[in-house]
């Protein structure tokens, strides 16, 4: 992209965040939801798709419902990148907090942290993921957080500086892990958004009832340095700014030393963290994402579910019968599909 190009989009995109200043939040937020129905009409696809992935999580609703949630997906999506973010460093600051953020059981959560333990952060793209780290950072726990670099330059370092303002550090996905091994070696904090696919190479485990690709480096990292995994979010919970920060899981190393596959067993548990924080507010998440595009190898040759999957799956201690039938059903009907 030529630097005239990133100036027409960054240009307006700065004058509108100003204008948007001037205004409480919200008729912000309520002009951010019409921006959302006008870019529905326009998105078809994208809102098929969003509609095709809650058919997935959500087998047992109706298309009705279905096409609700999406239609709210979208409109959260909106208000998250178009006031949330530009809000977040103005409200949520280290004695105006309080009155944004609402605290909800995470104490296991905060008790790495306050040990000075080397410590795993862990959401997805769900409720205001940028404030969960602002908030650590301003409350004193500051995170070395990973991110793909926007591709226009100017609105990357406008949105960087609004990240880190409050002492969390932005890391690029490439050429991340020296850093974060650094981080954790010191006995700091380290965070991921851990719900997109990692592609055919990834490992794959259960996410709402069908094999999903996830990073490797999550788990990988945990056990070299015998991390516990905290899996959180912050979750809106009205009409304006506030949320509420939940904890939904803690993974300690303890959980996994003996287990036959300890990295499976690692990625599964998150992934079914997130899915419970998923589940207290779908409309909440970020639909659009292709989750489960990436399928795994006995999938791509048209082979059932292979025995040695089949094992992996029974050893997860939440997994039921009936589960596991439902995975195999959808891998032969993806194999079938080849």
């Amino acid at each position: 992209m030529s630097i005239v190009a990133e100036l027409l989009q960054y240009l307006p995109l700065r004058a509108l965040a100003a204008a948007m200043h001037m205004f409480p939040p919200r008729p912000n937020l309520r002009t951010a939801g019409l921006a959302a129905d006008c870019c529905a009409r326009a998105w078809p696809r994208r809102i098929a798709r969003s509609i095709e992935n809650l058919r997935i999580a959500f087998p047992e609703w109706t298309d009705a419902r279905r096409a609700e949630v999406a239609a709210e997906s979208l409109r959260h999506w909106f208000r998250f990148a178009a006031v949330d973010v530009l809000a977040t460093p103005r409200r949520v600051t280290p004695l105006a907090w309080p009155r944004h953020v609402g605290i909800g059981d995470i104490s296991r959560g905060l008790e790495p942290l306050l040990a000075a333990r080397p410590t795993i952060f862990i959401t997805g793209h769900f409720g205001n993921w940028e404030l969960l780290g602002y908030t650590l950072a301003t409350i004193g726990f500051p995170l070395h957080a990973v991110a793909r670099p926007l591709d226009n330059r100017y609105l990357n370092r406008w949105v960087l500086g609004v990240r880190e303002a409050r002492g969390m550090r932005i890391i690029t996905k490439w050429g991340a892990t020296p850093i974060l091994q650094a981080a954790l070696e010191r006995g700091g904090a380290v965070g991921f958004i851990a719900d997109q696919n990692a592609g055919d190479d990834g490992i794959f485990v259960p996410f709402f009832g069908r094999l999903a690709s996830h990073y490797k480096a999550i788990g990988l990292l945990a056990m070299r340095y015998e991390t516990p995994i905290v899996t959180g979010c912050a979750l809106r919970t009205g009409h304006d700014l506030r949320c509420r920060l939940e904890v939904t899981d803690v993974i300690e190393p303890s959980e996994w030393t003996d287990a036959p596959d300890p990295l499976f067993l690692i990625t599964a548990r998150y992934a079914r963290a997130m899915e419970a924080m998923v589940r207290l507010a779908p409309e909440q998440y970020l639909w659009l994402h292709r989750r489960w595009k990436s399928r795994p190898r006995f999938e791509r040759d048209g082979r059932a579910l292979p025995a040695a999957m089949r094992r992996k799956l029974e050893s997860l201690p939440w997994m039921t019968d009936e589960a596991i039938r439902r995975i195999e059903r959808d891998s032969a009907g993806s194999a079938a599909a080849t």
